[in-house]
Order: structure tokens, then C-alpha cells, then sequence
């Protein structure tokens, strides 16, 4: 196929299946390898969409692609997603029984999935290949590639195995797939998988939705409430260092009133699978995890992320923060930290003995995460420069540095001058923390018995707050003037430093601003909510909970924040203009169009707003009427459809009359079930189909769809079990 073809078939899938106007950066390339059947390295940050990179091409080439992955989560949430828009996925994991396994080999076999994701253990197994053999493959995508290599954060040996697949299955591409991966990461993985000549695209590292922020923990659960208050009602990550650390952070919260579960390795496999699907079907709106919690978790609506302890290294920050804001939209991320962090990670990284190479690259990056910490300048520019790129702008307008949260000390000169010439009084023999009791002049009975009190530095900065002093120390550490030796972090003055104390240089040293300052919003805050109607955003978030209950799946796979945004900002009539609206394919306008339209109808009427406004418009107002009272387009509906249920008409007869869909008329029904009271759902209901949807309602309750679907083996369909149910509740009554 010619180029320009490849470009028009992609872009036509784009919007079918996923509503995409357009691709973002890289997504098109990346695609363009795929069916080219080039192999290729592919990194995009966390949000940046490489999952669609393999989707996209596997939904318009012939045969199956093949998806490896490394966590069973992660598996179930692409499936779920990618069905919902309509493309046909399967897995095939250890959860699933044997004769599942079997049926889904049936439907590859006839050509009735585009992809299948599986575990690389299972992938390379003679077994598997040779059923790969037997059937028609398009190309192989490797997600999560960077586990492959050991300079890797996330270094995963099982990943090795993988390198079978260019001799196992030498005429199918490889396309590898990672949010973060520097040059050596990149180099070690096109050799792991002997990738031939690959492409190789590299994205831009930067998340400009994310507003970065660093502060030195002292109060850390009041700090980290003050972020939870910003985002009441909103999904959110909190990452601790220890498993400890989770239980006891996870109940203060839960015992302050926050919606909040914990998640660590050391939990029950059980407790620890339901906190995770609580989680993504925001049945909880706060995970307090380790590490263990996140890279098998694809939910897009992460309003925020912290950092409770420091990470280790900025791969790991990276990738933990890329988990907030993967629609786009504005996400908050607070990284709380002190020295204790470091030294609690430099104890555990510098004892792995069995490898001393990994060791010090371990405690190098180390470093490297601590300064990010303590720096002064932009976190954007920070993050991207550590992957390799450059920050095109002065001012990021998304982190604590760039929104004003922190003042320039006016006599930055003197100050760093006061701090290292104490270091020098004191031999350059003491910490950070000790250098900071001096120069605040603290009466302790180690600083008297040591006879510093004498010292000409003593109290010599008596006059700032403690917490104060420590920070410019660390700030003078982060700026090259003073370095940290030894395993205890003695404090040495640089060359550089050398320079400040002969007032060659002046660094730059912050404080917090103060509380009377006004700090500003980024920018992307400001955009995305821009034209939006609140009001009608909560009424859609509302109808789109209900649905994903309905239907066993989380919120945003419905649809995701971005999308009922998008909603409330347009207000579209039709399904013509909900088409228009970002991320509404046309499995998706099917599914949920007429019951989304109906909501947003109800709201402008019961308002007086108009509908199909142009984006970025603020809700207007209608002319007022004549003050009588009105009956809404879709309360008329519903009593039209309600009038037809009473004579007994079937489905597809109201579906012909009222120009509606399947999905519109059965919530219609069921509503119409449930006001009559009735206790069956004949004749839409058969008999013996509502006798099967009670005795498995029995067994699995009758708050979720998707559990009695699979227990009746897939055999009844939504529809059916959502009417029956409607009946059982009636059942379920006491009658006078």
C-alpha cells in the first residue's frame, strides 16, 4: 500500500473505532512501521498514546497481533477499552480455565480477534509458537520493552526470553513500546530482541498537563490533605516507600473521611485484586501503594499523584507520575522528601552485593533523584534535559518554580557565603542537619560539648527558620556549590563553592512564598475547562458511573474525563454533532449516544442553555419563555415509549417508531419494569431466560451486569439481564 493510503486507512480507524480527529506526535510514524512491517523502538511518554501506535494498524491489517505484556491487569483493561470501541481483542492468561483458553484459540483460528495479549513466559513457550504458527500473525508489539534491559528501571529477566521470537518466527516484524527509555535503554533493547534495522522515534519526554511540585516533608499527612481536599471526588495515587508506611498512611486517611485503600506486595493476592478493581471502577477514589501498584494500570481520569517518599531514581518518578493525566487533561503531582528518603534507599541499593555495576548505577541515579528534589529551576525543563531533550520555553507555566510557589532570597550572596563558610569552620566533617543546628545557633548538648557555640558562624543565620536553612543547604548541594561524601553525607565546599565565598558567583536560594501571594494556575488547567458547563461535566460523570455498573467495566473506558468535557463544552443535539466530540467513535455513539443526549437535552432545557455550541463557548442562556410550565423533548419521549410498553409492543417496534436505539429502548423498559412493579419481564423476557438470570443473580447479586453475563456463559445478553434484574428488585419488595 501506498504511504498516503496507509495514512488515509489509519486516520479512518482513528475515528470509527476511538472518535480521534487526528493523531498525536509520533502516533502516525509509529503506525507507519507497523504496516510498512518494519520493526521499530517506539517511546512516547506515559499519555502519549503508544498503546494506539500497535492498535491502530491491528484493527485495518490482516491476521492477529500479537501484544506482549507483563501484568494480567494491564491485559483486561486494554481488552475491556478496545472492545468498548469495538475492535475484537482477546488475552490469554493463568486466570482463565483451560476451556476459556480454548475458545478464544477457536475464535483466533477464525479470524474473529485483531489482537491478543499474553505474558512473555507464555508467548515463548514451544506451545504457543507453534500455535502462533498455525495461524495468521500480522506483527509482534512488545509493550513495557524497557523491562528488557538492565539499565531499565523496571528490569524484568523473564523479558530476556524474548529473544527467541526473531528465530522462532523469522518473517513477522517486532515492535517494541515504552514510556521511558534513555539511549542506552534503547540500544540494549534493539539488541535483546535483534531487531533488524529498526526505526527507532522518540518522542518528547515532557507532560506539559502535569504540574510538578517538590516540597520538604514535615508535615506529611497535612500536606498531603491539602492536596486531597483540591481534588475531592477525583481519582488519585499516593506512592509510599514502605509497605508499612501504606497500612498506616491508608488508615489515617480512611479514619479522616478520605474514600482510601491500601496496595502493596505483602497483601493477600485477593484483598489486593479487589482494592485495585475498587479502584478503577471508583468505588475508591485513593490508592495509598507501593511501586508494586501502577504499571498494569491503564485508567486515563488520575486527577493526581504523590509522592509521599522519594522515589529512586527519575525513571521510576517518571513513569509513577506519567499515571496521572492520561487523557490530557490537568493533573497535580506532589513529590514530598528529605534526606531520611535518600539514605533509606542509598542502604538498600548499596547492599546488593551480587551485582556491584548495578549497585552504582543504582546509586547514581540516586543522586541524580535527590537533586531534582532540591533544585531550583524549572521540574520540566529538569526531566526532560535528564532524558536527552530540551524545554523550547523559559517558564513552563506547570511546576512550583515556574507558578510562583516559591520567592528568591533577596540576599541569596551573603546567605550562601554565611552557610559554606560554617561548613569550612566546622572541618568539613558534619552533615547537613548538624551544619543547620549551628548556624541557627541550637543550644544542644552535641553542638556545646563540641565546643562549635564559639564558632564565629554560630547562630550566625539565627534570625530564619531552621527548616529554612536546611533547605538552602540542599539547594547549594543541588547547584554544585556544596558536595555530600561518605555514607553519613558530609558536607564539602566545591571548587564552585570556593568561587560564592570569593563572591565570583551568586546562587540561587528559595523560600516558599507567603501565604498572603497569590500563586497562578497553569495554563492547561485554564484551557481544558474552558467553555466547559460544571454542572453539566457532574451530571455526565453521574450517568457515566451508572453505566460502567452496570456493564461490569470503569468509568472511563465508557467514556474517558476528556470526552464528557468535551460534551459539556459542545452540548451537541444529535448524533451527528456527538460524533464531533473528542473520543466518541461510533461503537461508543451506538452504545451510549441517545442516553448521553438525552441527559444533556434534560440539563439545557431544565437551564435554558443552548445546545451545539461552539467549542470553547460559554454556556448562554435562551430567551426566557412565557413562564408556563414545560415538558422536556425527552420526558415526552420516555412517556411515548412508556405508553408502548403498556400495549405489549415489542423492542424493535419502539426502537422503528421513536427512531431510537436498542440500548435507549431497554433503559426505557427497565425504567417502565420498575415503575409498574412488575415481577416479570415478559414478553421481552422469556421464561426460562428470567429463570437463569435469577438463579445467577442468586450467586453473584444483582449490583454489577458482568458477572451474571459470564457466568451464563456470555448466552444472555445485557439487555436481557438488565430487565430481568429490573423485575427481581420489584420481586425483592415486601407487598402490602
Amino acid at each position: 500500500m501506498a504511504n498516503q493510503a496507509n495514512t488515509e486507512i489509519l486516520r479512518a480507524a482513528l475515528t470509527r473505532y476511538w472518535g480521534f480527529g487526528s493523531f498525536l506526535p509520533l502516533q502516525e510514524e509509529a503506525s507507519a512501521c507497523v504496516l510498512n512491517g518494519r520493526d521499530s523502538v517506539v517511546v512516547l511518554p506515559t499519555g502519549g498514546g503508544k498503546s494506539l501506535c500497535f492498535q491502530a494498524p491491528a484493527a485495518v491489517l490482516p491476521g492477529i497481533a500479537v501484544v506482549v505484556t507483563p501484568l494480567i491487569s494491564l491485559m483486561k483493561d486494554q481488552v475491556e477499552g478496545l472492545r468498548e470501541c469495538g475492535v475484537p481483542a482477546a488475552f490469554i492468561n493463568s486466570t482463565q480455565s483451560p476451556s476459556e483458553q480454548r475458545a478464544i484459540a477457536e475464535e483466533i483460528r477464525a479470524g474473529q480477534v485483531k489482537l491478543v495479549y499474553v505474558a512473555p513466559e507464555r508467548l515463548v513457550t514451544p506451545r504457543f509458537i507453534e500455535f502462533l504458527s498455525s495461524v495468521s500473525v500480522s506483527f509482534i508489539a512488545v509493550d513495557e520493552a524497557h523491562c528488557i534491559s538492565m539499565w531499565g528501571h523496571d528490569f524484568r529477566p523473564e523479558y530476556r526470553q524474548l529473544r527467541v521470537l526473531r528465530e522462532a518466527l523469522p518473517n513477522l516484524a517486532i515492535h517494541a513500546y515504552t514510556a521511558t527509555a534513555t539511549a542506552h535503554v534503547r540500544d540494549d533493547i534493539c539488541t535483546e530482541l535483534f531487531l533488524r534495522e529498526p526505526e527507532v522515534l522518540v518522542g518528547a519526554f515532557d507532560r506539559p498537563n502535569l504540574v510538578y511540585s517538590a516540597q520538604r516533608r514535615t508535615h506529611g499527612l497535612a500536606q498531603i490533605c491539602a492536596v486531597l481536599d483540591r481534588h475531592r471526588g477525583d481519582s488519585g495515587i499516593i506512592y509510599c516507600i514502605r509497605r508499612a508506611d501504606v497500612d498506616a498512611l491508608s488508615a489515617a486517611l480512611s479514619v479522616r473521611g478520605y474514600r482510601a485503600l491500601p496496595y502493596h506486595a505483602g497483601m493477600d493476592d485477593l484483598e489486593r485484586k479487589r482494592n485495585q478493581e475498587a479502584f478503577t471502577q471508583e468505588q475508591t477514589d485513593i490508592i495509598v501503594a507501593t511501586v508494586a501498584f501502577g504499571m498494569g494500570i491503564d485508567k486515563s481520569n488520575v486527577r493526581f499523584v504523590i509522592h509521599a517518599g522519594m522515589p529512586k531514581s527519575i525513571e521510576h518518578y517518571q513513569q509513577e507520575t506519567g499515571r496521572a493525566g492520561r487523557d490530557g487533561l490537568e493533573a497535580e503531582c506532589l513529590l514530598l522528601h528529605s534526606y531520611s528518603d535518600y539514605a533509606i534507599w542509598r542502604s538498600v541499593l548499596g547492599n546488593q552485593g551480587d551485582d556491584p555495576e548495578a549497585a552504582q548505577v543504582a546509586l547514581r541515579k540516586l543522586d541524580v533523584m535527590y537533586n531534582f528534589c532540591t533544585a531550583t529551576g524549572c521540574r520540566h525543563k529538569a526531566l526532560v534535559e535528564y532524558f536527552g531533550q530540551t524545554l523550547d520555553k523559559d517558564n513552563c507555566g506547570a511546576c512550583d518554580m515556574c507558578l510562583g510557589e516559591y520567592d528568591a532570597v533577596d540576599d541569596a550572596l551573603v546567605v550562601a557565603q554565611k552557610i559554606l563558610s560554617c561548613v569550612v569552620r566546622l572541618g568539613e566533617r558534619y552533615g547537613a542537619h548538624y551544619t543547620s543546628l549551628v548556624l541557627a545557633g541550637a543550644n544542644e548538648e552535641r553542638v556545646l560539648s563540641r565546643g562549635h557555640d564559639a564558632l564565629s558562624t554560630f547562630g550566625i543565620l539565627s534570625e530564619r527558620r531552621r527548616g529554612e536553612v536546611r533547605d538552602w543547604i540542599e539547594q547549594l548541594v543541588a547547584q554544585d556549590y556544596l558536595q555530600k561524601t561518605g555514607e553519613y553525607g558530609v558536607l564539602q565546599v566545591t571548587p564552585a563553592g570556593r568561587g560564592v565565598l570569593r563572591g565570583e558567583a551568586t546562587p540561587r536560594l528559595l523560600r516558599p512564598a507567603g501565604p498572603t501571594k497569590k500563586t497562578a494556575k497553569s495554563k492547561v488547567s485554564k484551557e481544558s475547562w474552558k467553555g466547559v458547563d460544571r454542572g453539566l461535566f457532574e451530571a455526565l460523570r453521574a450517568l457515566r458511573r451508572e453505566q460502567a455498573e452496570q456493564r461490569g467495566v470503569p468509568p472511563f473506558v465508557v467514556f474517558s474525563d476528556a470526552s464528557l468535557r468535551d460534551m459539556a463544552r459542545r452540548r451537541p443535539s444529535s448524533l451527528e454533532e456527538l460524533l464531533r466530540v473528542h473520543g466518541v467513535g461510533k461503537k461508543k455513539s451506538r452504545d451510549y449516544g441517545e442516553l448521553f443526549l438525552e441527559a444533556i437535552h434534560e440539563y439545557c432545557e431544565a437551564d435554558s442553555i443552548d445546545l451545539d455550541a461552539a467549542e470553547h463557548v460559554p454556556p448562554s442562556k435562551t430567551a426566557p419563555g412565557d413562564g408556563k410550565p414545560r415538558i422536556s423533548r425527552a420526558r415526552m419521549r420516555q412517556q411515548a415509549a412508556f405508553n408502548m410498553f403498556a400495549q405489549g409492543c415489542a423492542i424493535e417496534e419502539v426502537m422503528e417508531t421513536l427512531a431510537r436505539s436498542r440500548s435507549w429502548v431497554c433503559e426505557k423498559l427497565a425504567l417502565f419494569l420498575d415503575a409498574e412493579k412488575r415481577t416479570s419481564p415478559a414478553p421481552w423476557v422469556d421464561d426460562a431466560t428470567f429463570a437463569r438470570v435469577r438463579a445467577a443473580a442468586n450467586r453473584t447479586g444483582t449490583d454489577r451486569l458482568k458477572p451474571i453475563y459470564l457466568l451464563l456463559d456470555e448466552e444472555v445478553s445485557y439487555d436481557d439481564i438488565r430487565l430481568a434484574l429490573a423485575c427481581l428488585a420489584t420481586d425483592e419488595i415486601p407487598q402490602c
